[in-house]
């Protein structure tokens, strides 16, 4: 049986981000999903919102049906 993977390349959050030093921060998602190590990425607070900041991929953990992403934000157009 095959294992379904999906393949990101922005950060959406929704708000649910958690920070867990200064600039790293990491969100759990459903299911499995890649994301691209060490390049910069968008990040949304919805998907079809406007980019609030830009991001590094640092670590991707994938188990039990759910993937957990840590990045580094690099760069912050807005707060809201």
């Amino acid at each position: 049986m095959g294992m379904p993977l999906e393949l990101n390349t922005m950060i959406v959050t929704k708000g649910n981000e958690k920070r867990v030093t200064d600039n790293i921060f990491q969100i759990e998602k459903k299911g499995y999903r890649l994301y691209p190590l060490d390049i910069p990425l968008n990040i949304h607070k919805t998907k079809n919102g406007e980019c609030i900041g830009t991001a590094v991929v640092r670590k991707v953990e994938m188990e039990q049906e759910k993937t957990i992403v840590t990045y580094e934000l690099t760069k912050l157009h807005s707060t809201n």
